[in-house]
C-alpha cells in the first residue's frame, strides 16, 4: 500500500530564493499546501508579501526576507532569518534565473559583460543562497533537500544566441550532481529540474505573438506550453520523503520535448 503521507511536507521549513517571481510564488503557494513552513526572498518586497499572501492563503506560515540572491551577506541574513522564524531549514528550491532571450549574441562576439551578468543571475544566484543553507542544515544535523532549477537548454543547443545561458544551465545541472555526490554524507539531497518554455507573467508579451506561441508548441509533443502547475508537484516531490532516495537527478518537465532531439 502506497504511504501518501510521504508526499507532505508538514514540519519542514522551505527557503525559496525568487519566491517573488511567477514560477517562484506557485512554488511557494504549492510548498505551502503540501504543509511547510515558506520562506520567500527576493529583490522586490511588494512580491514577496504577494507571495506570503498566498502561502497564509494555502493554509500555512510564511516569512518575507528581502534580499539579493548573488550576496554572501545577504544570503547569510536569509538562513539567519528563516532559522530565528522556524527553527530549521528542510528545503531549499533555487528559483532564481532566467534572461535567456534578452542577451543573444553570436558565439565567436559573445561580450563579456552579458556572459556574466547571465552567470550572475543563474548560477551565482543558486550557489550562494545554497551555500549559506547547506551550512545550515550540516549544522543542524537533520539532513535536507536542495532543488535546484536548470532548463532544457543545458542539453539542447539552440542556433540563436544563448551560448551564455545554455553555459549557465549545464552549469547548474553539473552542480547539481556534484551537490548531490558531496553532501550525501550528511543526508542532505540534491536534484534538479529541467524545464522548457513555461507561460508566466514575465512571458506574456512573447506568448502573446501566435507566432512565436505557435513555433514553441510544435516542437513540443504534448503541443502546449509549459505551466506553472507543470513545475510545482515535481518540485514538492522531489523536496518530499517520497524522494528519499533520489538525489544527483535531473527531471526534465518539459511535455516531451527533449525525448525528440
Amino acid at each position: 500500500m502506497t504511504d501518501t503521507g510521504m508526499f507532505s511536507l508538514a514540519g519542514k521549513v522551505a527557503v525559496i530564493p525568487g519566491g517573488g517571481g511567477g514560477i517562484g510564488v506557485a512554488l511557494a503557494q504549492a510548498f505551502a499546501a503540501a504543509g511547510a513552513q515558506v520562506v520567500v526572498s527576493g529583490r522586490h518586497a511588494e512580491a514577496l508579501e504577494a507571495a506570503v499572501a498566498r502561502v497564509a492563503a494555502a493554509g500555512s506560515e510564511g516569512l518575507a526576507v528581502v534580499a539579493d540572491a548573488t550576496s554572501e551577506a545577504d544570503s547569510d541574513r536569509l538562513v539567519a532569518a528563516a532559522l530565528a522564524r522556524f527553527g530549521r531549514v528542510d528545503c531549499v528550491v533555487n528559483a532564481v534565473g532566467g534572461g535567456a532571450g534578452k542577451v543573444l549574441h553570436r558565439a565567436e562576439d559573445y561580450p563579456r559583460s552579458d556572459w556574466d551578468w547571465i552567470m550572475e543571475l543563474n548560477v551565482r544566484s543558486t550557489i550562494v543562497p545554497t551555500q549559506a543553507a547547506v551550512r545550515a542544515m550540516i549544522a543542524g544535523g537533520h539532513g535536507g533537500a536542495i532543488l535546484n532549477i536548470s532548463s532544457v537548454r543545458a542539453s539542447l543547443g539552440i542556433d540563436a544566441g544563448y551560448s551564455a545561458y545554455v553555459a549557465a544551465k549545464g552549469a547548474i545541472s553539473s552542480l547539481t550532481r556534484q551537490w548531490a555526490t558531496e553532501w550525501a554524507r550528511h543526508g542532505i539531497r540534491v536534484n534538479a529540474i529541467m524545464p522548457t518554455f513555461i507561460d508566466t507573467p514575465q512571458v506574456a508579451s512573447l506568448l502573446s505573438d501566435p507566432e512565436f506561441k505557435a513555433g514553441i508548441v510544435g516542437r513540443i509533443p504534448l503541443r502546449r506550453v509549459g505551466e506553472t502547475r507543470d513545475v510545482v508537484g515535481p518540485a514538492v516531490f522531489m523536496c518530499s520523503d517520497a524522494a528519499a532516495f533520489v538525489t544527483g537527478q535531473i527531471l526534465a518537465i518539459d511535455g516531451g520535448l527533449t525525448a525528440t532531439q
